[in-house]
């Protein structure tokens, strides 16, 4: 889901060097995605966020900041009105013309964009470290660490049911080995029947999921996707057959945040049920 790297420089430091720190702490934040926003409340620093892109939604506060953009770009004259000290961008979801204009522009950037489940304590901290909310980060971070470890401690001598991911119905999708869900399945121990696909995000066929005959399917539950395919026509699939077919919260799954923990629990749930 989403390319970690560094971007800009901050008053001649590397961003990504040991000194995450501006000369003030960022008070003036444009925050591009939505995951960016959410991580930015979970520190405490919510209320310095000036504008955002569409989708960010969480928490309930965050349905209120000005939106400046999108997938189809950001309205960088908006940027330049607003002024801000911190840009916290997002490599895999703003558009490279508009981060480059960004940065050459002078503005301090930061790439957020965790590629692990781990990578999201890592940049809480380094957002605490940039708006100096260092403790509420450290205290933050700890906590997702914590419950991260226990979950795979809690799955880890499970057994592993094989499970399809079905990512989007038309056309019909996956994930494979370096997604960001196979992390999650990693955690709650499932067995991933298109886990050696060549691609990250899959394009599959029925017939290839028929062939897997897996004991699970998981759906991100957004209307389009849950809608797309009748399984019941298949009754020969295990999952079919015994009704293990469930519908998960996609922000809890997709979002590289505190709250995609919450996704592991409703993933590893569905897997306790089939087990």
């Amino acid at each position: 889901m989403y390319k970690q790297g560094a971007i800009g420089l901050f008053l001649g430091l590397c961003l990504f060097c040991s000194s995450n720190v501006l000369a003030q702490p960022a008070k003036r934040i444009v925050a591009l995605s939505p995951h960016a926003v959410e991580m930015l409340y979970a520190i405490g620093a919510g209320d310095a966020i000036l504008a955002t892109t569409d989708f960010a939604d969480y928490p309930e506060a965050a349905k209120h900041i000005p939106r400046i953009g999108g997938y189809y770009g950001i309205q960088i004259e908006r940027v330049l009105e607003l002024n801000p000290d911190l840009i916290v961008v997002w490599d895999s979801g703003n558009k490279d013309e508009d981060i480059q204009q960004l940065k050459t522009l002078g503005f301090n950037l930061y790439a957020s964009d965790p590629k692990t489940l781990e990578g999201v304590a890592k940049e809480l901290e380094e957002l605490g470290q940039l708006t100096g909310h260092i403790e509420e980060a450290r205290e933050a971070a700890a906590a997702y660490r914590a419950q991260l470890m226990a979950l795979r401690l809690e799955n880890a001598k499970k057994t592993e049911p094989k499970v399809f991911y079905q990512l989007w119905s038309t056309p019909l999708m996956t994930v494979s080995k370096n997604s960001w869900i196979q992390q999650i399945i990693d955690v709650c121990h499932g067995q991933n029947v298109f886990y050696a696909a060549d691609s990250d995000y899959p394009q599959v066929s029925l017939e290839n999921v028929l062939l897997t005959m897996p004991e699970v399917i998981l759906q991100s539950q957004e209307e389009g996707n849950v809608k797309g395919i009748d399984w019941s026509q298949w009754p020969e699939i295990p999952a079919v057959k015994k009704q293990q077919i469930f519908q998960i919260n996609a922000d809890l799954l997709h979002r590289a945040t505190p709250r995609a923990l919450l996704g592991v629990q409703a993933l590893c749930n569905a897997l306790d049920s089939a087990r």
